[in-house]
């Protein structure tokens, strides 16, 4: 399948914003608050629950806005507006991570929720584009194709950030904070370079007509789909599901670092074993589209929930690199994947000119998940004193995620 301009130019926003999902989100910021928090005093636990709690709140903002800005974004020319100002949001306050001093780990999280508000708004309209830039036939090509080079995407700027690494801060030039506050402007200068095509181009197809107060307007459009929901059943109970099995797709991405950290795994190693989990995610993620297609978005999404729940079975005996290594192979295979397809499968479900607003109740669904998950690996965390445990309890999340899933594609709506 030959993609357009156009389609590429969506692609590569996810190449974009990889480096902050990898340097910022998983690799480099988890490990640099834990190294400021133990100098500060802060047990391992309680950073470990901290990080948890942090990136729950993050999300909540953005979540409880998502319906409300999806609609305000699906009038005429207004969803690359909002794009723009929520990436710039996320860019600017990732320069600031670099700018804040170790001891103010306080202020460090409060200046990562900012830029988490950012990152997850930007992807809200982000996803809203797909109905613009592929029909319903492509979807699912285009989609897992943005999640793979997304994950290339990191694994490239990855690589740079491990030549500082490796190289001792370019060969004494920078410390070893010198290096985390490198990667963050690193993370924030890829995303400015390469979401620059859509943001400057980014062309809506659909929307709804032009009104003179759009914020009342889209007030009292979403009133009016909340009235009517019982219209979409099918679209409303797959929400539900991918309310659950999200959460603990996005929870294992976010917490996974600390918890390596916890089973006393070194930096470096933690940060090869990232680096290969984004090399084998680039092709899987492609892989997952093709397979999609050949054996329905469906079935494959429920292939991905299983290999999931096993992983987070297999949390449990987490105790030697090589089982981290394990684990960190299964996500590759089907984190990428899975996300994608679900961003498909819900694009083919949603009214196309209102497309934004739907696409805020699956951020809002997908984010709001995001702050369970990491609540309930803090709270089994602090009881058990076992981070494995913790990510072993996120298994309950896709087995609900399972069946509801199986139940909302049973659904035919009238």
């Amino acid at each position: 399948m030959k993609f357009t301009r156009q389609q590429w130019q969506w692609i590569f926003y996810d190449w974009a914003n990889s480096g902050y999902g990898i340097l910022v989100v998983t690799a480099v910021l988890p490990v640099y608050f834990k190294a400021v928090t133990d100098h500060a005093g802060v047990s391992a636990a309680n950073s470990t629950a901290l990080w948890g709690y942090a990136n729950s709140f993050g999300t909540l903002v953005i979540s409880l806005l998502a319906p409300l800005l999806g609609a305000l974004a699906d009038y005429p020319y207004a969803k690359k507006r909002w794009l723009n100002l929520f990436t710039w949001l996320g860019i600017i306050l990732t320069i600031g991570l670099a700018l804040v001093p170790t001891k103010y780990w306080q202020l460090l999280l409060i200046v990562y929720i900012g830029s988490i508000i950012g990152y997850s708004g930007g992807n809200l309209f982000y996803d809203s584009f797909l109905t613009d830039v592929a029909d319903n036939r492509q979807m699912d090509r285009v989609s897992s194709t943005g999640y793979g080079m997304g994950y290339l995407g990191g694994v490239a700027v990855f690589i740079i950030f491990l030549a500082a690494e490796l190289s001792k801060g370019f060969g004494g030039l920078l410390n070893s904070y010198g290096v985390a506050r490198f990667s963050f402007i690193l993370a924030a200068v890829w995303w400015v370079i390469f979401a620059w095509p859509l943001l400057k181009n980014g062309h809506q197809r659909y929307s709804v007509n032009s009104v003179a107060n759009p914020f009342v307007d889209s007030l009292r459009r979403l009133r009016r789909t909340m009235q009517h929901i019982n219209q979409y059943k099918q679209l409303t109970w797959f929400l539900v599901a991918y309310f659950f099995y999200i959460d603990g797709v996005d929870t294992i991405f976010t917490m996974a670092t600390v918890i390596g950290k916890d089973l006393g795994i070194q930096t470096t190693m933690l940060m090869v074993v990232l680096l290969v989990v984004q090399l084998i995610a680039v092709p899987f993620s492609i892989l997952y589209g093709w397979f999609a297609n050949r054996f329905s978005t469906r079935r494959i999404i429920m292939l991905g929930i299983i290999v999931y729940f096993f992983i987070c079975l297999y949390a449990l005996r987490l105790e030697t690199l090589t089982d981290f290594w394990i684990l960190a192979i299964l996500v590759g295979t089907s984190q990428g994947g899975l996300q994608a397809l679900s961003r498909s499968y819900f694009g083919r479900l949603v009214p196309k000119n209102d497309s934004s607003e739907f696409f805020g109740f699956y951020n809002i669904f997908g984010k709001f998940s995001a702050i369970l998950g990491p609540f309930i690996v803090g709270i089994v965390t602090q009881w058990t004193g076992k981070s494995t445990v913790g990510a072993a309890s996120l298994s309950v999340l896709f087995a609900l995620g399972l069946v509801m899933f199986i139940f909302a594609s049973a659904i035919k709506d009238k």
